[in-house]
């Protein structure tokens, strides 16, 4: 959906209604942040299944996945609506090409609290997570080590 959204994006835009131009960038950016949310709970997924490998049943894990992947972006999208829905909106890069207008956050506090920094958010999480995962392993591969020399003596 989120390249869906992106690449109708400039052509709606071109039809200068406000409210579709609100619609396409309010779409895009929850695609986007659903997209950030969904490659951060795979991270967590991945740190179950490779650090946390006993005792770790979720009840209904799925339905909790699904509401955090596309709740946590819809609570974003909701806070901005509420505090100015004029922060979405027409933006032109250029008035001689009137396609390269494109609808989008227009406020750039918004968009680097709402964007980068929820991506910044997620990174290091990823990359906590992948930190954790790559000690797991390596000490797993240091016991099997320690274990096979013991049986070779």
């Amino acid at each position: 959906m989120l390249n869906m959204v992106f690449l109708t994006n400039s052509w709606l835009s071109s039809f200068n209604q406000p409210g579709l131009c609100i619609t396409m960038a309010m779409l895009l950016h929850y695609f986007l942040l659903a997209a950030f949310t969904w490659m951060c709970l795979e991270s967590v997924h991945f740190y179950l299944a490779l650090v946390k490998v006993f005792n770790v049943y979720v009840p209904k894990y799925i339905l909790k996945c699904c509401i955090a992947g596309w709740g946590i972006p819809a609570v974003v999208i909701i806070l901005v609506l509420i505090i100015n829905k004029d922060f979405y909106g027409n933006g032109s890069h250029s008035e001689s090409n009137p396609y390269s207008n494109f609808c989008w956050i227009q406020d750039n506090l918004v968009f680097y609290i709402s964007v980068v920094a929820y991506f910044f958010f997620i990174f290091l999480t990823n990359t906590a997570m992948f930190i954790t995962v790559l000690l797991q392993i390596h000490s797993v591969k240091t016991r099997t080590q320690k274990r096979s020399g013991v049986w070779k003596r």
